[in-house]
């Protein structure tokens, strides 16, 4: 039996951009509130997380284009998988349900689209919640020498189309493992069920999922350039929860966030990377705090 979100949430193929669908799953009533996964996952890793909120909130939970069952266009140039297009795939997604403005969270590469939802869609997005991520342009600005080899998978994904992913697809399986087993602190918050769930998805996504990262090594950044250069920030309140990344790369993440987030809540877990499967209790209370604020 195919693993859903909750057993009462309905799916939908939701038309997003000419010839694009996401797979949406979607539970509760209320405000609106749109989850978004990261790498290398799908929106089953809000599974957690979703059952509290949907008790008084509509619940989103979109694959991102090019992830899990949504559709995966050809990628025809950095644009088809820029985080502006797929911010904009969202904001549709939200629109086809009937909510205009929403709580947008999002972890890894979800919260990138997410944080690109809230520049592009001030009015649309009211509350944005980060999950263990850097934005782009300073990801790269920190990324120097021996210590960027914790980052090397963004620099493999980041070459020319043709190049990195038959390398992927050759061992897809232990290349997307080696982050579903590297990044977590606790494996048992990953079952087995889970887990194979996001190998396969992942292995049937090689040349999506890097044109995602393709992006982020090039429009994204210019993206991100233009709206830094330009003084854009993200004016509604902001939770970002992170590792101490910052403590072994050098560099004080609530000051980096702080400069596009003027109204930010900055917040240091002692977790893994997939705090919303690890520790979930700490994101739902993030989230509440931040729908208050």
């Amino acid at each position: 039996m195919a693993l859903t979100l909750l057993t009462d949430a309905t799916y939908h193929r939701v038309p997003v951009a000419p010839d694009v669908h996401l797979n949406v799953a979607v539970a509760g009533s209320g405000p609106a509130v749109v989850l978004l996964h990261g790498f290398p996952q799908t929106h089953l890793m809000w599974r957690h997380v979703a059952v509290d909120l949907a008790k008084d909130h509509t619940v989103i939970c979109p694959d991102l284009r090019g992830y899990g069952a949504s559709d995966k266009p050809a990628e025809e140039d950095g644009g088809t998988y820029s985080k502006r297009t797929m911010a904009a795939d969202v904001v549709m997604a939200a629109r086809f349900f009937g909510h205009d403005r929403f709580a947008l969270a999002g972890h890894d590469r979800g919260a990138l689209v997410a944080l690109r939802a809230g520049l592009d869609h001030p009015k649309t997005v009211t509350h944005l919640l980060a999950l263990d991520v850097l934005p782009t342009l300073d990801m790269w600005e920190i990324l120097r020498g021996a210590d960027a080899k914790v980052a090397w998978h963004l620099y493999l994904m980041a070459q020319s189309p043709g190049i990195p992913e038959p390398m992927i697809e050759a061992t897809a399986d232990s290349f997307f493992a080696s982050f579903l087993d590297g990044w977590v602190n606790n494996p048992e918050s990953i079952t087995a069920e889970y887990r194979n769930e996001y190998l396969r998805a992942s292995r049937e996504a090689v040349w999506s999922i890097v044109a995602d990262y393709r992006a982020s090594a090039g429009i994204d950044i210019s993206h991100d350039r233009a709206d830094r250069n330009a003084g854009r920030t993200l004016d509604m309140p902001v939770t970002v929860m992170q590792q101490d990344w910052g403590a072994a790369l050098g560099y004080d993440a609530a000051s980096l966030w702080g400069a596009w987030a003027p109204a930010l809540k900055h917040m240091t877990l002692n977790t893994g990377h997939f705090m919303a499967e690890e520790n979930p209790m700490a994101v739902i209370t993030a989230m509440r705090e931040l729908m208050d604020r």
